[in-house]
């Protein structure tokens, strides 16, 4: 397995696992075309973010993004894991755990990096353990929006 970022011609394949996530985690249809526009944003603009993907030889195993958030208190970067998704016949096998060590290394390595977040539906009892194991830890924060698209 190698991870690495994707290319402009793997975009189907981050398209596909957004639909699919979305509606595993949600219960959410996601509309393809914008979700297209979506990944195609980040994959030509690095201010926005950028995909992290596991392969095989063959084939896309599962994709995480990263995104950006700026922390007056700590005069650094926070970066945001999101967009998770693992193949169903290939978790359980360590892929996001390589994915999740990849991107922690980089970020230990970028001095503008203070610390990576993410969120996780409540009932995501599964993803909750596993980002634990991984050394992460539950804030007290809850988190609030206002979804101007629903």
């Amino acid at each position: 397995m190698k991870i690495t970022q994707p290319t402009v011609n793997e975009v189907r394949k981050l398209v596909d696992f957004n639909i699919k996530m979305a509606k595993e985690t949600e219960n959410k249809i996601l509309e393809e075309e914008l979700v297209k526009l979506g990944v195609n944003a980040v994959l030509t603009n690095s201010n926005l973010g950028y995909y992290v993907v596991a392969k095989n030889e063959n084939e896309i195993l599962g994709s995480l993004m990263i995104t950006f958030e700026w922390s007056d208190w700590r005069n650094g970067m926070f970066w945001w894991i999101q967009s998770v998704y693992v193949e169903k016949e290939y978790r359980k096998k360590g892929v996001y755990k390589k994915m999740y060590s990849y991107i922690h290394q980089k970020a230990i390595d970028d001095p503008i990096c203070t610390g990576i977040r993410l969120y996780v539906e409540n009932n995501n009892e599964i993803a909750q353990k596993v980002y634990k194991n991984l050394g992460m830890q539950e804030t007290y924060y809850k988190l609030f929006e206002v979804d101007f698209q629903n």
